[in-house]
C-alpha cells in the first residue's frame, strides 16, 4: 500500500488521475467536509460491500478517514482481499482540511 500525504495526493489527482475514492468514516462525520467525488463506505461496511467493490480490484484506489489509522486498517484488508493499488492517505481528512482545503473543518 503507498502512503501520501494530503499534497502529495493533491498533486496526484492534479495529474489526471482518476482513482476510485473510499471515505470510511461514520456518516456524522461527513459534515466536516468531503472529498470531491469519494464513495462513503463506513469501515465496519467493508466487508460486505467486497463484491461491489470487486470491479476495481486493479483500479488505483484511495482511501480516506479522519487521521490515516481507519484507512490504513482497510487498505492492509482489501490488499489481502487482492486489490493491487491502494493508496492511503497519511493524516487523513485532517491533513487534507490543513494542507489543501481549508474552507473544510479540522476536528
Amino acid at each position: 500500500m503507498r502512503q501520501m500525504t494530503a499534497t502529495e495526493l493533491r498533486d496526484f489527482l492534479a495529474s489526471g488521475v482518476s482513482p476510485v475514492k473510499i471515505d470510511v468514516r461514520e456518516q456524522i462525520e461527513l459534515q466536516n467536509g468531503v472529498m470531491d467525488g469519494a464513495i462513503h463506505i463506513p469501515m465496519q461496511s467493508i466487508p460486505g460491500q467486497l463484491n461491489t467493490l470487486e470491479q476495481h480490484k486493479n483500479d488505483v484506489v484511495v482511501l480516506i478517514c479522519r487521521s490515516g489509522k481507519r484507512s490504513h486498517q482497510v487498505g492492509d484488508f482489501m490488499e489481502q482481499m487482492g486489490f493491487t493499488d491502494v493508496i492511503n492517505l497519511v493524516g487523513g481528512m485532517n491533513a487534507w482540511a490543513k494542507d489543501v482545503d481549508t474552507s473544510m473543518s479540522v476536528y
